[in-house]
C-alpha cells in the first residue's frame, strides 16, 4: 500500500486531496520513537467539527500539515510496523487519536502495560487527553473495535457534557434543549438525561424534519422538534446543549428563551457552515465546551480509577442501546475515505451509520 496523507483545505473543507508521503522504510525515526501504520478509524460528525474548529481550538496542531492544509484527527487503531523504543515491538495494536494518513510517528513516554503517552514535542502543549494510547490486544476482527472507534471519543464527551449539567443541577433548568439532536454525541447525553435528570425535566431533541423520526425511534427523548418549530417550545427555565453550531438555530433558541435560558454551551458544528449568529442574542453568552477541562477536572476530584469506574459503568448501559439504532458500515480504500469525508461534510449522513474506515485498498 502507498503512503498517503488525506489533506483538506484549512479554509474550504470541500477542498481535498490525498497527497504521497515517506513509505515505512524511507521514515526516519530517531531513538525512541515508534513508527505507526493506521489500520482503521470511525469517522463521524465529530471529525467534521475537529476541522471546523481547527484554527481556534488548535486541532490541526496534532499532525502538521503542507502550509494552508490540514490533516484531520480521527480516532482508530493502528500497529507498530518499526520501533526504536525498548517498550513497544513490532505487531503490536494500539488505539488513540490518529491522522487521516497511513503512518504515524510517535514518541512514547509514560509507558505501561496499558499504554503510552506521545511526547512528540509538537504535541506538548497540546491537551492531554488527546495524547493517550491505549495497547489492544487481539487481531482486531472483532465489533468490539468498531464500537470503541465510532464511540468511545464521542460517549466520552456525552458523558461529560452531562456530568457536567448534573453538578450544576442543570442550572435550575426543567428544559434540557439538544440541538443537531441525531448526532451521536447528543444521542450520548440523551441517554444520560434520560436515566439521571430530575423527574420534573424534559429532554427535547431538535434536529432537521427528515431526521425527527429517528431520533423519536431512538427512545431518548421526550420530545424532538425540527429546527422550524423552536417556537412551540415551552417557556420555561431552559439549558441549550448545540452540537449544530448553525448560528440562526442559537439565535433562535436564544430569542425564544430570553432570560429563561440559564446556560447555552456550544459543542460541536455539524452546521459548520452556518456558524455565525445573526445579530445580538438574548440571554447568557454561549460557552464553548471543551470536553478536556472537564476530563481533567473530574481526574481530580475523583482520581483516575474513579472516572473511569464512572465512565465505564454509563458506557456499559449506553453500548447495548444502540444495537436498536447504530448500522456499522465499513469503507476501504481513499476512494471510500473521500466519498464519505464529503459527505459528512455536507451533512448528507444517515444518522444511524456508523462509519468504519482504511485507507488500505480493498
Amino acid at each position: 500500500m502507498a503512503a498517503l496523507d488525506f489533506l483538506v483545505k484549512r479554509d474550504e473543507l470541500r477542498e481535498c486531496k490525498f497527497a504521497p508521503a515517506p513509505e515505512a522504510d524511507e521514515v526516519e525515526l530517531k531513538s525512541g520513537e515508534v513508527l505507526l501504520a493506521v489500520d482503521k478509524f470511525g469517522f463521524t460528525s465529530n471529525n467534521i467539527t475537529y476541522a471546523a474548529f481547527g484554527e481556534a481550538m488548535n486541532y490541526w496542531a496534532f499532525f502538521p500539515a503542507p502550509e494552508g492544509w490540514g490533516r484531520i484527527p480521527v480516532w482508530g487503531f493502528a500497529r507498530v510496523v518499526r520501533s526504536e523504543h525498548d517498550g513497544l515491538t513490532q505487531g503490536e495494536r494500539v488505539f488513540g487519536y490518529l491522522p487521516m494518513s497511513t503512518h504515524l510517528v510517535v514518541r512514547p513516554d509514560q509507558v505501561t502495560k496499558a499504554g503510552f503517552v506521545d511526547a512528540m514535542p509538537h504535541r506538548a502543549e497540546l491537551p492531554a487527553a488527546y495524547q493517550q494510547y491505549t495497547r489492544v490486544a487481539g487481531d482486531g476482527d472483532g465489533e468490539h473495535d468498531d464500537h470503541q472507534a465510532i464511540l468511545q471519543p464521542l460517549f466520552m464527551t456525552s458523558f461529560l457534557i452531562e456530568d457536567f449539567l448534573a453538578d450544576a443541577d442543570l442550572f435550575g433548568a426543567a428544559t434540557v434543549v439538544l440541538a443537531s439532536a441525531s448526532s451521536k454525541t447528543a444521542l450520548g447525553v440523551a441517554f444520560l438525561l434520560s436515566k439521571n435528570r430530575p423527574a420534573n425535566c424534559q429532554v427535547i431533541g431538535l434536529t432537521s424534519p427528515g431526521n425527527v423520526s429517528f431520533c423519536e425511534g431512538v427512545g431518548y427523548y421526550d420530545r424532538v422538534l425540527p429546527y422550524g418549530d423552536v417556537a412551540s417550545l415551552p417557556h420555561e427555565a431552559a439549558v441549550l446543549v448545540d452540537m449544530a453550531g448553525d448560528g440562526s438555530v442559537l439565535k433562535s433558541v436564544h430569542d425564544h428563551f430570553g432570560d429563561n435560558l440559564k446556560y447555552s454551551c456550544i459543542v460541536g458544528a455539524t452546521h459548520w457552515e452556518d456558524r455565525e449568529a445573526p445579530g445580538d442574542l438574548a440571554g447568557p453568552a454561549p460557552q464553548f465546551f471543551f470536553a478536556p477541562t472537564q476530563l481533567v477536572k473530574r481526574r481530580e476530584d475523583w482520581g483516575a480509577d474513579g472516572l473511569a469506574e464512572r465512565y465505564g459503568e454509563a458506557r456499559s448501559a449506553f453500548l447495548p442501546s444502540t444495537d436498536g439504532w447504530m448500522k456499522i458500515v465499513h469503507g476501504r480504500g481513499p476512494d471510500a475515505v473521500k466519498d464519505v469525508y464529503l459527505a459528512m461534510v455536507d451533512g448528507e449522513v444517515d444518522p444511524q451509520v456508523g462509519q468504519m474506515l482504511s485507507l488500505a485498498p480493498v
